[in-house]
């Protein structure tokens, strides 16, 4: 937390969101399986803002080594218990049909005034 206030210190704008905001940001975002658009919505911020706070809490969270996985070495030993969680959380966007000549409706030119 102080790092992010020492971050944010040097000036500029003030960031849309805190760190708690982040945090639940990101958890609900691996909860729920809702689309970064729908949580930007929510939080009155633009899509782009919230992947940035995921990368940025996951990046966070892999610093921290606390949850970080183990090394392949240590894989392969057959002594070691592997547990394992996985998550999917896949967002999809639904892309609309691109324009042209053919899908629109022509109108003569003629007629136009």
């Amino acid at each position: 937390m102080k790092k992010y206030d020492d971050l944010h210190k040097c000036g500029g704008k003030n960031p849309k969101l805190t760190v708690l905001d982040k945090l639940v940001i990101t958890l609900g975002y691996y909860r729920e399986y809702r689309s970064m658009k729908n949580i930007a919505f929510d939080y009155g911020v633009v899509k782009s803002t919230i992947c940035e706070s995921i990368n940025w809490v996951e990046q966070t969270l892999i610093k921290d080594g606390t949850f970080a996985l183990p090394k392949k070495r240590q894989l392969l030993e057959d002594d070691m218990e592997v547990e394992a969680v996985l998550i999917d959380a896949t967002e999809c966007e639904i892309e609309r049909p691109k324009k042209n000549k053919k899908n629109g409706i022509q109108e003569k030119r003629k007629n136009i005034q």
